[in-house]
């Protein structure tokens, strides 16, 4: 009978999952990983997938063992996702696993994706070694952790989190438009850091022309910039936008519809822009180019964009979750903007219920985050 999951091996699945997050913004399309080796109750190897096409976190934690003299055989590993059976950018972690001589591993989550979902534990118990699915907050905060690629696993799309600083009485802009700042500094320095761990960002044309952003990471150390995203159904984006004069920085793409001037797509593309041709309205060129952006390994998408755009994602049903900063500030005003235009729900009760919410100081904005799915 396999054995139940003691406290002992929760202490080192938490340990495991605050190891996977060393792997933020640089493992994409891959998921986050940790993993632990402990012998006789002792830690005798760590490691986490640092890299993409580098070594996966089961492989790196037993090389960790030998590298202190330590032998991993007989011991226990403890993984927040199941291991691989496929041979990728590296070699099936099953494998390593098996000639390790490892007896035991614990697992806190499931792989969803089609070539794994399953393989790696069933080849495990194959060759003997005992394995352990966990349950309760460490599974779940596993599942938590790798949200993004447990959507594009199953769907092939990315992940949208819409990102929104508003006021007390839930107001993004003026009537007259502006914006600027209604976060405070500490909060825009924290999007800063969510845009270096994103695969993509995320605006409208109208953002796009009143604002003319970089919508690069800036000044927290970022590893790669995320690939800018502009929903723009006529290509009005300006040839000398910050945008298209930074594409050597950091890509763009561009989603125009087919009615877009043919010479303006030349001129973008010319420029170095992708351009996305998607049909429908702007609710059905949302869901397309999201499944388009999956296609090129893009599983997660940082909403920066306003009102209407926000509206279009929302009415599409493509908003996973939402992080809003709430200021201390008080704007008013009948012509003020709302966090999201769009259809909207018709009732209260047709209103989209947040699954989980939290809350934490951001400097002094409230930072609410809002689940609304979990993958």
């Amino acid at each position: 009978m396999p054995q139940v999951v003691k406290e002992a091996d929760r202490v080192h699945l938490r340990r495991a999952l605050e190891l996977a997050g060393g792997g933020r913004g640089r493992v994409s399309p891959n998921p986050l990983v940790g993993a632990v080796v402990v012998s006789e109750g002792e830690v005798i190897g760590e490691g986490f997938h640092a890299a993409l096409g580098a070594r996966h976190a089961e492989v790196a934690a037993i090389e960790d063992c030998r590298a202190r003299g330590e032998d991993p055989s007989g011991a226990t590993l403890y993984v927040t996702l199941e291991p691989c059976a496929h041979q990728g950018r590296q070699p099936p972690c099953s494998e390593a696993i098996l000639a390790a001589g490892i007896s035991r591993v614990v697992i806190a989550s499931d792989d969803p994706s089609e070539k794994a979902s399953g393989r790696g534990p069933g080849i495990l118990r194959d060759g003997g070694v005992e394995v352990t699915f966990a349950d309760g907050e460490e599974a779940a905060a596993a599942r938590l952790l790798n949200q993004p690629f447990r959507k594009h696993a199953r769907t092939g799309r990315p992940l949208v989190a819409m990102k929104s600083a508003l006021s007390l009485d839930g107001r993004v802009a003026t009537a007259g438009g502006d914006s600027r700042w209604i976060s405070g500094e500490g909060s825009r320095v924290l999007v800063h850091r969510w845009r270096a761990e994103a695969d993509s960002v995320c605006i409208g044309i109208g953002t796009a022309l009143a604002d003319d952003p970089l919508l690069t990471a800036r000044e927290v150390g970022a590893r790669r910039q995320p690939t800018r995203v502009v929903f723009d159904s006529r290509a009005r984006l300006p040839l000398g936008s910050r945008l298209v004069d930074s594409i050597d920085a950091a890509s763009l793409v561009v989603v125009v519809s087919p009615e877009a001037p043919a010479e303006r797509i030349r001129e973008l593309e010319a420029a170095g822009a992708t351009v996305l041709v998607c049909d429908g309205e702007r609710s059905a060129q949302v869901a397309t180019a999201l499944a388009e952006l999956g296609r090129r390994g893009i599983t997660d998408v940082l909403l920066e964009g306003g009102p209407t755009l926000a509206g279009s994602f929302l009415d599409a049903d493509e908003i996973d979750e939402l992080r809003l900063f709430i200021a201390p500030i008080v704007i008013g005003g009948g012509g003020a903007r709302a966090a999201i235009g769009g259809e909207g729900a018709p009732t209260v009760g047709e209103a989209r219920p947040a699954l989980a919410m939290d809350w934490e100081r951001s400097g002094g904005d409230l930072l609410v985050r809002a689940r609304l799915r979990e993958w």
